[in-house]
């Protein structure tokens, strides 16, 4: 089985969207899977799949009362795909206590099934590590804003440091270091994993081995969501050299999704973009990142990484898709305007609307810059 954990640095990025389509196109391949909330207390993963959950038959029931896991495996009306709900029984992820997580993590892991989709919480909670740490192919989805970006590579850092603290164990020299540097935030922060690891081999170079075995292994597979045009797909770079130079972390590029607003109208149908449209644009990117995912190797920590000379690079290839995709949401419109479904005059009307709306943006934008200068200015905190 293949774990595939979903995450990303903040919320409203796809990760429901993604996890939910992507299970329905590995079931369509004829490939078991089984997809699990893990956004407790704010599950929404039911309403992408229009699936009922029953409150008796959940992850928070299932923590509380202890009962047969099996029985919290619904069937969907989706071809070889079953789900687990997420409820809000338990305040959240963070909540669990250590015997919970193991059991849960044990739970999963003796699932039958060819493909297990986690959609995680947003953040970097412990446990939420942990579960993203479940598989060395976890996806990290982001989108090309500042923010979404920065949080995605923030996910990535603290996915490391997570995986250095479990591979060192307590009263190891090596752990005893890490102790010491944490309590310094200042100098940790500022420390390249790189560097770290030249500084642990020499007080425990055994488990340090050990780590850079696992960091071998490590290969989170990237998607930036909702890029509007081809050249958004250049900030994966960004984090692509900040994972490379900072942590050590070589990263690979699963694919490129367009923002969609078919996407708003599939989901006030409980439907899954996929099955809504098939056609669009957003679903064949869905469809291509699953052939992806089937194509590839499944992997382990306890396995090293071997690159295979002879493939792309997986950054270019989502460069030359991001193009495709746009030239192709492009005579999407030009079909519109050639068959008289959106005349001329209408296209036009539409860019000057679009148009409108980006100029008040910046001017809202311009106004609330000037009130934080001169907030700043009279010595207000921000």
């Amino acid at each position: 089985m293949q774990i595939i954990p979903v995450a990303s640095g903040k919320g409203g990025v796809g990760k429901s969207l993604l996890s939910a389509n992507l299970s329905i196109a590995l079931g369509q391949s004829g490939k078991k899977v089984v997809m699990a909330d893990l956004d407790l207390g704010a599950s929404n993963l039911h309403l992408v799949i229009g699936q009922h959950t029953n409150p008796a038959a959940s992850l928070g029931a299932w923590l509380t009362d202890h009962g047969n896991f099996e029985d919290i495996i619904a069937p969907t009306e989706y071809e070889n795909v079953s789900f687990i709900a997420g409820d809000s029984q338990i305040p959240g992820l963070t909540a669990l206590k250590p015997s919970q997580k193991t059991r849960l993590i044990h739970s999963f892991q003796n699932i039958d099934a060819d493909y297990l989709v986690l959609d995680l919480g947003a953040g970097t909670h412990q446990i939420i590590l942990d579960l993203f740490l479940l598989s060395p192919q976890g996806i990290v989805i982001t989108a090309p804003t500042v923010t979404a970006t920065l949080n995605g590579y923030l996910f990535l850092k603290n996915s490391v440091f997570r995986l250095m603290y479990t591979t060192y164990k307590k009263n190891t020299p090596g752990y005893d270091q890490l102790e010491k540097l944490r309590k310094d935030s200042t100098s940790l922060q500022r420390l390249y994993i790189p560097k770290l690891i030249e500084a642990l081999k020499k007080v425990d170079p055994e488990n340090t081995e050990l780590f850079m075995s696992r960091m071998k292994a490590f290969r989170p597979r990237l998607i930036m969501n909702m890029i509007d045009d081809p050249k958004d797909a250049d900030k994966a770079q960004r984090i692509r050299r900040s994972c490379s130079q900072y942590l050590g972390l070589e990263i690979e590029h699963l694919g490129i999704m367009y923002r969609d607003t078919l996407q708003d109208k599939a989901l006030s149908s409980q439907l899954p973009i996929i099955v809504y449209k098939p056609q669009a644009v957003l679903s064949q990117a869905i469809y291509r990142i699953a052939e992806k995912i089937l194509t590839s190797e499944t992997r382990t920590f306890d396995q090293a990484y071997k690159p295979n000379e002879e493939s792309s690079d997986s950054f270019q290839i989502a460069e030359e898709e991001a193009n495709d995709d746009y030239d192709y949401k492009l005579s999407g419109i030009d079909d519109l305007v050639g068959s008289g479904t959106l005349t001329v005059g209408e296209l036009a009307e539409m860019i000057k609307t679009q148009q409108y709306e980006i100029t008040q943006l910046k001017k809202e934008n311009l106004l609330l810059k000037s009130k934080i200068i001169q907030a700043a200015s009279q010595g207000f905190k921000i």
